[in-house]
């Protein structure tokens, strides 16, 4: 299946775009030009073909493959990923612009559908690539060097070999994907149609979660509490998007043999449970050093004896309210990002120049924020939902730093290129963290320092705790529909139960606050993807303490790192850095940069 681009930040954006100056919009020209371009209809039309002829010359095959036979099968069949991935993010991209729009929406679905159809006779490569004897494949690689640059993907394909069904029901999966893609679709535009009415204004959902973080707790407040009933009135719905999802999840997981519900993320993630859960643990153990002890900080500040849910992305009462325009945001990453080496600076500037950004909020726009890689002939495409907060500048460094990162990896080609979630977030958590170190070094007194300070380890914890939290409610909800059917109240609960402990004591939980599971596209899009941004953000602070410590030739250790792509394991490429994921103490040494800017923020206050 060729999965579209989908939002993967938990980001509180959304509203107007007043005073911001030109914002950017996609120029998706360089995939298509319509839905009727001429070379749509030639791609469509060469992909059918390609896919046929390809099943034709070597279904039952490849076991009588020699090197060179072997190698051109792989480069046919990477060329037909790289065909059918142009459509389906062209077709996802505009989807992404409008997803209100029926028109954008059938086309969409249109070309998932023939594409499906067209790939379905190719599910066989894999099946036979993974019934190769390891010696026999081991052969073959070492005759050519060619062929052997694909090894890290024939070892990913073989990770799946334990859970390889018939070559009959892999086609079945292979097509019955479509389905699941319907719902995904169903999500997506139910989220986008939903309307808040808030003090006489009607606001979609990234205007009306961008009030959580409004100076007046009272347009906070007014924001939860319209939230809660207008996810209350529609949660029904997510509760039957979600019950489906998890039981079409546990069916194909169970046929797999797979162990866990997580088995099938960590295998994708070519991460080893182990290493996961040593995260989760340590994260978990941390809650109290982290989130509670900022929260309390947070909760003094703000003068009040208790906090709500509304005030936990409130502005602090020291900080400067004032609103960033597109020019100021763009000069501030980039002056961040050509400080650290002018190639980064050189390569992120097209992005602003030549369509590669779509930054406005418009109805019926995807909410959130991306980066969507496309093919590596072409370029990668950044969406946000721009309003000018000090945090939307900082998600304009982090996907801007997926963008980087991307253009990087496709010198490794279409099957090569692509970077396991618990990877794909190092360039943009090291570019937040490049804008932030800026910013930190350019402030004028204490408590603009103070402001940023605390900024950043809210975003860390966002990223952390918040996310850990996340997993955590993803693997009860998934445990808990293996037993049945899941009511709304029991989705409700199972989301509550892992809130308090996330936040702490400092915080009181509104009425309603336990439909706020509906809106996360995450567990919709891609179960277990949440892991990932904290294993992210703990893998970039442990490497940035090390280009703090002024590591000789980390810059051109950094490129070659995000260079690799998909073409090596996390342990390969922590190497150069003296790192590694699987020691206990690593995931220590990236908690304690968080904890760190807390010691910090608590010796302000005396």
């Amino acid at each position: 299946m060729f999965q579209l681009p989908f939002p993967v930040r938990d980001a509180n954006a959304g509203g107007g775009s007043k005073n911001l100056g030109d914002l950017p919009e996609w120029d998706l020209s360089d995939l298509y030009t319509s839905e009727d371009a001429p070379e749509l209809k030639r791609d469509l039309d060469w992909l059918e073909e390609a896919c046929a002829s390809f099943a034709t010359d070597y279904e039952g095959k490849l076991a009588d493959l020699d090197a060179k036979g072997l190698l051109d099968c792989v480069l046919r069949n990477e060329r037909i990923n790289q065909i059918a991935g142009r459509i389906m993010s062209f077709a996802g991209l505009r989807y992404y612009q409008l997803t209100t729009d029926a028109g954008r929406a059938k086309f969409m679905s249109d070309m998932q559908e023939k594409i499906t159809n067209f790939t379905t006779p190719l599910v066989f490569f894999t099946l036979e690539l993974n019934k190769l004897p390891d010696d026999h494949l081991g052969k073959l690689l070492d005759q050519n060097n060619d062929l052997a640059r694909y090894k890290p993907i024939f070892d990913r394909i073989r990770l799946m070999k334990p859970y390889q069904l018939s070559d009959e029901l892999e086609k079945f999966m292979h097509d019955l994907g479509v389905v699941g893609d319907a719902w995904e679709r169903m999500f997506d535009e139910t989220i986008a149609g939903l309307q808040f009415d808030v003090n006489g204004e009607t606001l979609g959902i990234e205007g009306t979660l961008n009030l959580l973080t409004d100076p007046d707790r009272a347009n906070r407040e007014a924001g939860a509490r319209e939230l809660a009933d207008v996810f209350g009135s529609n949660i029904k719905t997510f509760a039957r998007i979600h019950n489906t999802q998890a039981k079409e999840k546990e069916i194909i997981d169970r046929w797999r043999g797979m162990e866990t519900a997580q088995t099938g993320r960590h295998l994708s993630n070519q991460v080893e449970p182990e290493v996961v859960e040593a995260l989760r643990d340590a994260v978990v153990k941390a809650y109290p050093k982290l989130s509670h002890r900022y929260y309390e900080l947070k909760r003094k500040w703000l003068g009040l004896d208790v906090m709500q849910v509304w005030d936990r992305n409130a502005p602090l009462p020291m900080e400067d309210p004032r609103t960033v325009d597109w020019p100021t945001a763009e000069k501030m990453v980039m002056d961040a990002y050509t400080a650290f080496d002018p190639r980064m600076g050189d390569l992120a500037k097209p992005f602003f120049n030549k369509g590669w950004i779509d930054a406005a909020v418009k109805p019926g726009k995807a909410p959130g924020a991306f980066a969507h890689p496309t093919v590596t002939d072409v370029h990668p495409y950044v969406m946000l939902n721009y309003l000018g907060k000090p945090r939307d500048v900082m998600t304009l460094a982090h996907e801007l730093g997926h963008g980087v990162h991307q253009v990087l990896a496709a010198e490794q080609g279409e099957m090569l290129s692509s970077t396991p979630l618990t990877l794909a977030e190092t360039a943009s958590v090291f570019g937040e963290m490049l804008t932030f170190r800026k910013m930190l070094d350019n402030a004028k007194s204490d408590s603009e320092r103070k402001v940023l300070l605390a900024g950043k380890v809210e975003d860390m914890i966002n990223t952390v705790v918040r996310q850990i939290a996340f997993y955590d409610f993803e693997c009860k909800l998934h445990a808990a529909r293996r037993g049945g059917e899941l009511t709304p109240d029991d989705i409700n609960a199972l989301w509550m139960s892992v809130q308090a402990e996330s936040l702490g004591p400092a915080f009181e939980f509104m009425d309603g606050y336990e439909t706020f599971w509906a809106y996360i596209p995450h567990f919709v899009h891609s179960p277990f993807y949440v892991y990932a941004y904290a294993f992210g953000d703990g893998l970039v602070n442990a490497l940035y303490a090390v280009y703090a410590e002024g590591e000789e030739g980390f810059e051109e250790k950094y490129f070659d790192m995000l260079k690799a792509g998909g073409s090596k394991y996390h342990k390969e490429l922590l190497a150069p850095f003296g790192l590694d994921a699987s020691d206990p103490a690593f995931w220590g040494k990236g908690l304690s940069m968080i904890s760190g800017f807390i010691d910090e923020l608590e010796a302000m206050e005396d």
